[in-house]
């Protein structure tokens, strides 16, 4: 008689081992993961918003300063270079939320636009907490020399990467036009004060900042849908 020989059983799928209840629970597991992927993403965007918003009620205060509406102390010296950097705040959500779909170009124009904005922090510390304790001369002085040259550069880039980031924000679509519009047209005094009077640059630093106040809120609303 020739031995039978058993036939090796074949192992089971790991699908097939799976029980029918079981899958409903990995179903809520998985939503759960990406509930709780989603929620940094909602926080980053509220963050930023505040900070637009704080950055808005702070170039008001500058506004008020410069109209002589409020008395110039040494805390609204110090508080307006702190406008600028809230603001970056704003501009990397906004980047975040919605200025990558438009590709490299967005990127481009964020990079600029942040680099911008730092550096306008640094003509924010000059003009505030350097100019404000110098005599005219010493500042006419100052200003005719690669200082001078600075404040231009820094300038000329805050205007350029404010343009380049709004039309970024306006080619990727789902941002509103018209603070955006505003956005750009308060910068332009701002960019400009050098060459522009007192009440521009006083109604440019008003009007950029309604326009980030309008940004800021409207991000925080749209701050859980944008993170699905």
């Amino acid at each position: 008689m020739s031995a039978r020989t058993a036939e090796p059983r074949r192992p089971q799928s790991l699908i097939s081992l799976r029980s029918p209840a079981e899958e409903p629970q990995h179903n809520e597991n998985l939503t759960t993961v990406q509930s709780s992927a989603a929620m940094p993403s909602v926080t980053l965007y509220r963050l930023a918003a505040i900070a637009g918003v704080g950055s808005a009620l702070i170039l008001v205060v500058n506004a008020a300063k410069r109209s002589a509406l409020i008395a110039t102390t040494d805390l609204t010296q110090l508080l307006a270079p702190v406008a600028e950097i809230l603001a970056l705040g704003l501009v990397v959500g906004l980047f975040l939320a919605f200025g990558r779909r438009a590709g490299l170009f967005g990127t481009i124009a964020f990079v600029i636009n942040f680099f911008a904005l730092a550096s306008l922090v640094g003509v924010e510390v000059v003009i505030n907490l350097v100019f404000s304790k110098l005599p005219l001369t010493t500042i006419i002085e100052l200003r005719a020399g690669p200082l001078g040259l600075a404040l231009v550069v820094s300038s000329f880039l805050f205007l350029l990467g404010t343009l380049a980031f709004v039309i970024s924000l306006v080619v990727a679509r789902g941002v509103p036009r018209i603070p955006l519009a505003l956005y750009f047209i308060g910068a332009v005094p701002i960019a400009l004060r050098a060459f522009v009077p007192e009440w521009a640059l006083d109604l440019g630093l008003v009007t950029l900042a309604a326009a980030i106040a309008w940004l800021g809120g409207w991000l925080w609303m749209r701050a859980s849908i944008t993170s699905r």
